[in-house]
């Protein structure tokens, strides 16, 4: 009777010893699946993703000061522009950025916003606004380049100035148009679109804005003749860069967007 006593014990001590190791090594192994997880996914143009992290994107990125710039790059952006995925410039690498930020902070924000390349439209989180856009772009390029205040900051922040502030944006716009009818003064850009531009622009292939079509034009204008005329040069969504020609110089381009947007203008 003893030592049956005596077995039984041996059996239930080995039993507890057996289910406290394979409780360690299951919570060995949850540790070494968190310290492997990824810090994000690859997401690229035309692909449905990004909107697991939508239902957390209000509550993550809100505060008192608005959106956090960085914790919606840390979720969203960080994937692709701390490795260089799918051939995103890196977070502060000046040389990646150089011709980039050329473009101005605007032209950044709506390739950000709309898609460009591979990168998808809101980082492939369509619930993300054009403010958490804004402050996640201005995150990812302040190492790089001065970023301007959101829209609406620098109201708030304005005192009796502001008309001067205002006047002096408008004589800029007015210098950089200057400019470029200076430089495109002489370049047949209606001879360019029938060339190249008129496939699409006269027929609407592809999903393009018809030439006179004032409702399709409407929402491209508003984003300003330069965002235009970087599409058209580096290209957009369907359309390639320069219409598929590489040889046309810059103005020459600039000249055909002129001539394809006189019409709704």
């Amino acid at each position: 009777m003893k030592s049956s006593k005596r077995i039984l014990g041996c059996l239930a001590i080995l039993g507890l010893v057996t289910t406290t190791a394979y409780a360690q090594e299951d919570e060995d192994r949850a540790a070494i699946a968190e310290r492997l997880a990824p810090v994000g996914e690859l997401c690229v143009q035309g692909e449905d993703c990004g909107t697991a992290a939508a239902a957390n994107s209000g509550t993550q990125t809100a505060s008192a000061e608005g959106p956090d710039g960085a914790g919606i790059y840390n979720s969203v952006c960080m994937a692709c522009h701390e490795t260089g995925a799918a051939g995103a410039p890196v977070r502060g690498n000046e040389d990646a950025w150089s011709s980039r930020t050329e473009q101005g902070f605007a032209t950044l924000l709506d390739h950000a916003i709309n898609g460009y390349n591979a990168m998808p439209a809101r980082g492939g989180n369509p619930n993300l606004s054009d403010e958490e856009m804004h402050a996640a772009v201005a995150y990812l390029v302040e190492p790089v380049m001065d970023v301007p205040a959101a829209a609406g900051t620098e109201d708030a922040e304005a005192s009796g100035d502001s008309t001067a502030t205002t006047d002096t944006s408008s004589d800029d716009a007015a210098s950089e148009a200057s400019a470029t009818e200076s430089a495109t003064a002489g370049i047949d850009g209606e001879a360019i679109y029938n060339g190249i531009c008129m496939a699409c622009h006269d027929t609407g292939a592809a999903g393009a804005p018809k030439k006179g079509d004032a409702a399709a034009w409407g929402p491209r204008l508003d984003k300003g003749i330069e965002t235009l005329y970087d599409h058209a040069i580096n290209g957009f969504n369907a359309m390639p860069a320069k219409g598929g020609n590489p040889s046309l110089s810059d103005d020459e381009v600039k000249a055909a967007v002129d001539h394809l947007v006189s019409s709704v203008e």
